[in-house]
């Protein structure tokens, strides 16, 4: 990332160098003060990107464009994430930017100065709904700048700036018509883009007025996961065959197949068998199986073989669903197509009265294709005794197996499908609209030697998630058809390929009587009504003027989740055979979420000064000038209760050229209004029970843990709001240095170094037990004759019992939900340094610049919860088997999405007509626990660098092309594939999947 604002650190004192109305208009306030004309924030590390920088990177959307500042975290909200087909998290054109890779909320995204509403879907940081603002909405084309403050600003903005605050100034006050054409495609993909904006300005009464108009379009086409090869495969063994983690980690088929895993209703039915030949485990439960994983087919005549129990243990392996050889359509990148239009309109009413409006546009659409449904543990699916197809039927029905024992009766057996995927439905359709309205009148002006500020602000986002699903009581009524419409799921898969399915045994009329739209829809809205004052010279002093800023700020903020009514209770699902509720989520895969709905009204005062202690004409030698920022901000929640917080800041000038700064402040985030309000939710997703593992252990059924078959059990989280939260608080500092070497020859250019480290601590940080942390500390009390209350098991089966006989362990039964709830818990420190330098100088015939940003990560420490405190230590006395893992606490380098450095660099030669340029980005190693090694712990993710390039001409002539600027482009030059990760064959909060990107452009101004 480029141009720092210190790449004339010293210069925000200095007039505007380009010396249009534009950048005059703009530069009257710097990110990090309200006080217009002050100097007070060359105390404040800034950087400011410009439309230069933003074309080095090559990037098409803000996306593209954050994922290159080092100083970014990892980007958990982005166009990767499909959810499986379940509408649970925030997909489609979403990304959000984090600074210093704290949860997603921590960064304030601004647009002209003011707060933008947050995106209406949230995503999970550690199981704990977060939100963030949807930086697609900002359109690339159509900045004038991107400033980033990198320190605490709580105390100037308010909430939510706890890393810091990126503002986004959009071109306004603009004369003429510039055209921009761009088309990329990335090499050997289905991908391509196309890309087109018109930015249209014009004064009026005189150049009392002005209205200027921004349109940009983007449409992009999907990337498939079929597309390469690091992405297109399920079984990843083969990529990482020759390395020390080589093993079962990597095969990431599913369990959840067309080899159906079916159950009595009645376990104590006991084992079943047919001619003498036992075909279920001790409970009566059986799975579908190709013949040649064991004996079974029991029916002469017959293609259809049984096994017992389930399809998870290592015998069955190769009997698991791969969905990536199935289907090659799935998509990687959902397909785009965005509008974005922004107009800015001001206008003086008097040499002292100003009134401007802003109206802002924002419209999107993604299309995806995800794989087949499948059963969900929690919302399990009976078959009726009497069902056509049902192997257990009753005497004399057409598909009753011959010969069964005496223990399944005459009318007979009900039937659980504990496991099953309808891969005869096909892959899946998901369309996602996204829509942004953001309306701002305002009026601003001077009096009585005041500089003031006064705005309207609505805001607002809303998304509409569709995606083909499956009505779980339309399914029931299939299967439990009494002909030969019902619908089979004891088919199996492909007994050659058995990986994959097989030929369909049932007609698309029965498929369809159960296939639904499942709709859901999310809106938040904020409205805003400021005045805010500023004055550069209250009073004078020894060193000159002080300056001062206050300012009132209301705010309104809403949030609406409307989910599926398949998903929000309106439509539970009833066992239709005996009446029972099963679940209030009728929609198959989907656990239950109730309709989220919350609001809340905000009121805040600030008051900021700076006040000069040195001076330059007080001529005292090593302090050229020190300058002083105080700040406070008082905000009053009508939910959370209220907060106040400090904020001091200072520079000193040694010489010139040099400068120390320096900041500390308190920071904080309200709970967000999701995790305020949410009623009972639960959540489906698989961790490991090393309970079972341990018990299978001690009986010699398996070598080593990493052949457990309970690795990842389905869990059942229940999940509550928290009324009584608290906002989060935080403390911040930073100090450093800016270096611009004055005794350099002209001839060496112009020259700036900075440094500044930084350090942030939240200290009651939102969230609440981690899952995993809760089953493993009920691993650990069990090995000590207990168990965790907040974990609540079934009764064990037979087959569970035989499982832990003779271990001294006590028999455990599947679990059927853990408990949980949103609360304050304990406190993350995260500490770094920040390095740049800043390079331009005349070369030959043409201008050489080059920038180099970096960021190096040096704490990132989670304190350890009480539980995952008690794992640790059990793991560090032998206690727990060493194959378990931890999470929730300790230190977090290098872990997912945190490497220890972080950089980006561009350079550009610009002479007469001609300008080029190259930029590189280096991401630094880390590590991801979901593969890990007894010997050589979590699986290393190699660091990459990769680089852009790119050449331009512009058209000098008498004609229509004069002025046309024609780029031509590479991003990933050298066609580097992002370092291997599990499951989807990368890590995408760290990279894109993207190889070699060729693009060209065209703009045109008049």
């Amino acid at each position: 990332m480029t141009g720092f604002l210190a790449h004339s650190a010293f210069a925000q004192e200095a007039d505007d160098p380009s010396g249009d109305k534009e950048a005059k208009l703009n530069t009257v306030l710097v990110l990090g003060s309200q006080i217009q004309g002050a100097k007070v924030s060359g105390a404040l590390p800034v950087t400011v990107v410009s439309p230069d920088d933003i074309e080095a990177t090559g990037a098409v959307s803000a996306e593209d464009l954050f994922r290159t500042v080092p100083s970014a975290g990892d980007i958990t909200f982005n166009g990767t994430y499909l959810g499986g087909g379940n509408s649970n998290a925030a997909r489609g054109d979403i990304s959000t930017v984090s600074l210093r890779g704290l949860a997603q909320g921590n960064t304030l995204v601004l647009i002209n100065g003011r707060r933008s509403v947050v995106h209406p879907t949230s995503q999970t940081d550690n199981q704990t709904p977060v939100f963030g603002y949807n930086v697609n909405a900002i359109p690339v084309q159509g900045l004038a700048r991107v400033e980033v403050l990198k320190d605490g600003a709580a105390a100037i903005y308010g909430s939510d700036a706890v890393a810091g605050v990126v503002n986004n100034v959009m071109r306004s006050d603009f004369v003429g018509l510039d055209m921009n054409l761009q088309y990329g495609v990335a090499e050997g993909t289905n991908l391509d883009e196309l890309t087109g904006d018109v930015l249209y300005g014009t004064d009026f009464d005189n150049g009392k007025g002005n209205i200027s108009v921004y349109l940009g379009g983007t449409t992009r086409s999907s990337l498939l996961r079929s597309d390469q090869e690091y992405t297109s495969l399920s079984d990843m063994r083969p990529l990482t065959d020759d390395t020390n983690w080589a093993g079962v980690a990597w095969d990431n088929r599913s369990t959840s197949s067309p080899w159906g895993y079916f159950a009595p209703v009645d376990t104590s039915i006991g084992a079943i068998s047919a001619d003498g030949s036992t075909f279920t485990d001790a409970a009566g439960a059986f799975h579908i199986q190709a013949p040649q994983f064991g004996a079974g087919c029991l029916v002469p005549g017959s293609e259809t073989c049984y096994g017992p129990g389930s399809t998870s243990s290592a015998t069955y392996r190769d009997m698991r669903y791969d969905e990536l050889a199935t289907f090659d359509t799935l998509t990687m990148l959902p397909a785009v197509d965005r509008i974005n239009f922004f107009s800015f309109a001001n206008y003086d009413v008097s040499d002292s009265l100003n009134i401007y409006g802003e109206l802002g546009i924002y419209t999107a659409e993604t299309d995806a294709v995800i794989g087949a449904p499948a059963s969900l543990g929690s919302g399990p699916i009976y078959i009726a005794a009497d069902a056509y197809y049902n192997p257990l039927g009753p005497v004399g029905s057409a598909n009753r197996i011959d010969g069964l024992s005496a223990n399944v009766p005459a009318e007979g057996v009900p039937l659980r499908i504990a496991s099953y995927r309808l891969t005869d439905v096909g892959t899946r359709d998901v369309n996602v609209k996204n829509d942004q309205y953001r309306f701002l009148v305002g009026a601003k002006g001077d009096a009585f030697g005041w500089n003031w500020d006064s705005a309207l602000l609505y805001n607002e986002a809303k998304v509409k998630d569709s995606a083909d699903g499956v009505d779980s009581r339309l399914f029931q009524e299939a299967l439990n058809r009494t002909d030969a419409s019902a619908y089979n799921p004891f088919c199996g898969g492909d007994p050659l390929n058995p990986s994959l399915p097989g030929a369909s045994c049932n007609s698309q009329e029965t498929i369809d009587s159960f296939m639904i739209t499942q709709v859901r829809e999310n809106k938040t809205t904020l409205s805003l009504a400021d005045f805010k004052v500023s004055k550069p010279d209250l009073l004078s002093i020894w060193a000159g003027d002080i300056g001062i800023a206050g300012g009132l700020e209301f705010r309104r903020e809403t949030y609406h989740d409307d989910r599926d009514p398949h998903q929000d209770g309106s439509l539970p699902y009833y066992d239709q055979i005996t009446g029972d509720l099963v679940s209030d989520s009728s929609l198959m895969g989907h656990s239950p979420s109730p309709d989220v709905k919350g609001s809340r009204n905000v009121s805040s005062a600030y008051l900021e000064l700076a006040v000069p202690l040195i001076s330059e004409e007080m001529k005292i030698p090593l302090a050229k000038s020190i300058e002083l920022q105080l700040a406070a901000r008082y905000e009053d929640y009508s939910d959370v209760g209220s907060v106040s917080k400090p904020k001091v800041a200072a520079s000193w000038d040694v010489i010139d050229g040099l400068r120390f700064r320096g900041s500390w402040s308190e920071g904080f985030k309200a709970p967000n209004l999701e995790v305020v309000n949410t009623p009972l939710l639960e959540r489906v997703n698989g961790y490991p029970d090393y309970i079972q593992c341990e018990a299978a252990d001690r009986q010699g059924r398996i070598s080593d843990y990493s052949n457990c078959s309970t690795l990842s059990v389905t869990v059942a989280s229940l999940r509550s709001g928290n009324s009584e939260l608290e906002p989060e608080e935080s403390e911040s500092s930073s100090y450093g240095v800016v270096f611009e070497p004055q005794f350099l020859p002209e001839a060496f250019g112009h020259l700036t170094f900075t440094t500044d480290v930084w350090s942030i601590e939240q200290k009651n940080p939102i969230g609440l037990l981690n899952d995993s942390v809760a089953l493993t500390y009920d691993y650990l009390l069990r090995l000590q004759g207990s168990s965790n209350p907040n974990v609540i098991r079934m009764d064990p089966t037979p087959q569970q019992v035989a499982e832990f006989a003779g271990t001294g362990l006590e028999p455990v039964g599947d679990v059927l939900n853990v408990i949980a709830k949103f609360t304050n818990q304990s406190p993350l420190k995260v500490q770094g340094i920040d390095y740049g330098a800043f390079w331009d100088v005349k070369v030959g015939p043409g201008e050489l610049s080059l920038n180099v940003n970096a960021t190096y990560l040096d704490t990132y420490y989670q304190s350890p919860t009480e539980e995952a405190a008690a794992i640790q230590a059990a793991l560090d006395d032998g206690t727990l088997n060493s194959y378990v893992t931890v999470t929730g606490g300790g230190s977090l380098i290098k872990e997912g999405g945190r490497p220890e450095w972080k950089y980006s660099m561009s350079a550009s030669y610009e002479w007469a007509n001609w300008k080029v340029g190259a930029f590189s980005q280096y991401t630094g190693d880390v590590y991801s626990t979901s593969v890990s090694s007894t010997d050589y712990g979590p699986w290393p993710i190699e660091d990459q660098t990769t680089w852009n390039f790119y050449g331009q001409y512009t058209v000098e002539n008498d004609g229509f092309t004069n002025g046309t600027a024609i780029r031509v482009g590479v991003r990933n030059a050298f066609n580097e594939d992002p370092p291997l990760a599990d499951t989807y064959g990368y890590l995408s909060s760290l990279y894109q999947p993207l190889p070699r990107y060729w693009y060209v452009n065209v703009k045109k101004s008049f």
